[in-house]
């Protein structure tokens, strides 16, 4: 695994990769890289809040420090968009989450996520995320 990207002229390319690091960390309920990517600032809009905006890493820490479940999760990244606003990064992309249970139960499901990245002193850290079910809009 690699470290968060040091220098301020990083692609399109290495956005994504920083991402897909992320979101490897998220699957793999480790929590150690998990917070070597993201700043202890972190703020998040998430189903599991509720509606309410999260802050900081405690209610992550919940779901990922408990370390591997048994569970086989896989994410893919679909019709990415990337938008720089120096020293800013947006990465928007629909999340496609396959999980295969230790009995052997298979799902996917479907998100609409938004990843802020920020280049810091020490590096780029993911700051912010919007995260909600794909198709659930109201018309």
């Amino acid at each position: 695994m690699s470290a968060p990207l040091e220098s301020h002229s990083v692609s399109d390319a290495q956005l994504l990769d920083m991402t897909r690091d992320l979101l490897d960390s998220i699957d793999n309920r480790d929590w150690p890289r998990y917070q070597e990517l993201c700043d202890d600032s972190l703020t998040a809009f998430e189903p599991e809040a509720a509606g309410h905006l999260v802050e900081g890493m405690g209610f992550h820490e919940f779901y990922l420090a408990g370390g591997p479940d048994g569970a086989t999760r896989q994410s893919t990244i679909s019709s990415p968009h990337v938008r720089r606003m120096a020293p800013v990064a947006i990465v928007s992309y629909v999340r496609l989450v396959q999980v295969t249970t230790p009995e052997g139960h298979t799902s996917t499901t479907t998100m609409e996520e938004t990843r802020v990245w920020h280049e810091q002193e020490s590096g780029w850290q993911h700051v912010h995320f919007h995260r909600s079910p794909a198709g659930t809009h109201l018309l």
